[in-house]
Order: structure tokens, then sequence, then C-alpha cells
């Protein structure tokens, strides 16, 4: 796979070139001064789409269960694994969202050789768990299936999957922890279908946590990066198949 180079990008070749087409020009007698909130806006949209534009020219990877494709690469890590997130409601299989797992590999690679030296003929125990313990970059994108989700309904998936996850790693429960991975997003934010959702641990075991493109909150915890991890990639994760294929790229790696 060839690693995208955001030099080619044609939109921010583009935009530069409009740029500099508007320098030294007076502007228009009775035209208003542009206002710095509409000016923010403006460059924030423009941003965006060039951003949307960057992942348009990325060679992506279909999720089969629900035809979502995810970029191969976004913001510098790789992608390792597609899966699909299901919740049973009355005895029925409803899907929630597709996601996909980002990594770092370069530096998982590094730990990898380090800790462990010669590939084993499969992904054990102990490798996942290196992966969760460990303070590498990675992150899930998940991109929304199920048409009629709401905010407060991911919220709420989110606490009681953490919190049981955090309990079963510490002994005892931590609701306000488990609370924060949501932060201060708004019950109103609308999710249809393509809608997206980005939580990613950074360096220094912190958790942050992007809807639609908006960062909502931005927590520093090793627990709370160790218990996300685990509801993928742990004993009893939310897609047993795209947990061995993360286990196998984690072996291509060596």
């Amino acid at each position: 796979m060839s690693e995208f180079d955001p030099n080619s990008s044609v939109a921010r070749c583009s935009t530069m070139k409009d740029e500099g087409k508007g320098q030294g020009k007076e502007k228009p007698e009775g035209e208003e001064e542009e206002k710095p909130v509409e000016k923010e806006a403006r460059v924030e949209q423009e941003e965006l789409t060039i951003q949307a534009v960057k992942e348009e020219d990325v060679p992506v990877e279909l999720e089969p269960k629900t035809g979502i494709s995810f970029p191969v690469v976004v913001a510098g890590k790789q992608l390792n694994s597609v899966g699909l997130r299901k919740k049973s409601v009355f005895g029925i299989s409803i899907k929630i969202y597709g996601f996909g797992i980002y990594a770092d590999n370069e530096k998982l690679k590094d730990l990898l050789r380090e800790k462990i030296g010669k590939a084993p003929s499969k992904a054990t125990k102990e490798i996942y768990e290196m992966v969760i313990d460990s303070d590498i970059g990675m992150m899930v994108r998940l991109v929304i299936v199920f048409s009629n989700l709401t905010m407060n309904m991911v919220r709420t998936n989110f606490d009681e999957g953490l919190g049981a996850i955090i309990k079963k790693l510490t002994g005892r429960k931590n609701e306000e922890l488990a609370k924060m991975i949501m932060g201060e997003a708004s019950n109103n934010i609308k999710l249809p279908p393509g809608s997206i959702i980005e939580i990613s641990r950074l360096p220094g075991y912190t958790l942050q946590t992007k809807v639609r493109g908006e960062i909502v909150s931005t927590v520093q915890s090793e627990l709370i990066c160790r218990a996300y991890l685990h509801m993928y990639l742990g004993g009893d994760p939310f897609d047993k198949e795209a947990k061995e294929k993360f286990g196998a790229s984690l072996l291509s790696l060596f």
C-alpha cells in the first residue's frame, strides 16, 4: 500500500491558488468586510473539504457486512482491521455501526520485536494485552449504520460497556470515569447513517473523542484507555473476526 502524499491534493493546490489570486486586490466598493467569526467558519469548512478530498484519494477497505469503506490510512495511522458492532434487541440482531481499527504500525512493530522478538504462530492473549496496555497511538473509527441512532443511545451504550470493563479490570465500579468518554457531546447531535465518531488513544494515555469532526472529550487516564480497547481486542470483543484480523496484522509486522 502506498502512503498518501498530502502535497498532491488538487483541492489544496487550487485553494492556495485562489488565496494567491486574492492578494493585493482591493475590495470592491460597498462590499462588507468579512467578520472574524464568518472567516473562521469559512476556513474551517475549507479545511474539512480538503480533508474529505484527501480521504477520497486514499485506497479503502470495505467492511463486508455493511459495505462501509474505510481509508487504509487516516492521520498517519494504518488500518489493521474492520468489523461490525451489533446489538441484540428482543432477540433481534441489529447492526449499529461498522468500525475500523487504526494504529501507528511502526511503533507497534518496535514494541513487538522488543518484547517478543520472534513471531508466534498466532496472536496470543499476551500480544493483545501488550497492545491494549501500551501507550502507542491508536484510533477506532465508527461509521453509523442504524438509522434511528441518537447521541443519548450512544452515550448509554458506552457508559454501560466501559463501566462493566472497568469493574472487571479493577474489581470496582467507576461510573464517573466511564461517562467521560462522550464528555460534553449534546444529546441533540443527530447521527444519521454515515455519521463518523472517532475515538483515539493519544500519547500520555489520553483518550480523545470526536463526533462528526468535533472534539467532545479529552480524558487522560490509563485505565479508560485500556478499558476502551478491551471492547475491541479483549476477551469478549464486539466482533471476534475483527479482533482475529487485527491479530493477523500484528503478526505481519514481524
